[in-house]
């Protein structure tokens, strides 16, 4: 009988804890491996389980996931090539291209860990991003999870708003769709604000 993987651990673990808000430390000791979070955004981007996070929830604290639908929505297959992996991480000279962590040496944030080097998008697959190495590069763990993303310039609220404008009315509609999904709370009020204006 095969051994369950940490990726099979947690999809049976979120299927049987649906609408619940998990912390990351159950997922952790659910996983029972170090790449835990690695393991919970393949379930969302490579078998379309959404599951969420304060980026999509307001209610949602950082650390904390919910699974709200059991069916998977379409999702992108990993498609990178061992020769691709290995190409791009040989131009990027083995090294993050974010905050330039070597492969197999101590972790300038974390000195405790050694550097492992994982394949990111520039763009984003969602975002129509391909898998073409020109669209590839070298990134360590700690950078593709996010952690060093906070270094990061966010684009202001002006720059969001010019991008929304210039977008189609369905793409304007689906943004609206996900704000009210994020901000439930806060969108009633601005709807009971704009009823009572009018």
């Amino acid at each position: 009988m095969r051994r369950l993987s940490a990726r099979d651990k947690l999809r049976i673990y979120l299927l049987n804890h649906i609408g619940e808000t998990l912390d990351s430390n159950t997922l952790r000791e659910v996983a029972a491996v170090s790449e835990w979070a690695r393991r919970v955004r393949e379930l969302r981007d490579e078998e379309g389980y959404e599951i969420l996070t304060h980026n999509d929830r307001s209610s949602l604290k950082p650390g904390q996931y919910l699974l709200e639908n059991p069916k998977p929505q379409p999702a992108f297959a990993r498609e990178i090539s061992k020769e691709t992996r290995a190409y791009v991480l040989d131009r990027n000279g083995f090294t993050c291209q974010m905050c330039g962590a070597v492969a197999g040496e101590s972790h300038p944030y974390d000195p405790s860990k050694k550097t492992r080097l994982h394949i990111g998008h520039i763009v984003d697959k969602t975002m129509g991003g391909t898998d073409d190495p020109s669209n590839l590069r070298a990134l360590c763990s700690v950078c593709n999870e996010g952690a060093s993303n906070l270094t990061l310039d966010r684009p202001s609220s002006e720059k969001l708003l010019i991008q929304i404008r210039r977008a189609a009315s369905i793409d304007q509609l689906k943004v609206l769709e996900w704000l009210i999904k994020k901000f439930p709370r806060q969108a009633k009020d601005i709807i009971d604000k704009l009823q009572n204006y009018y």
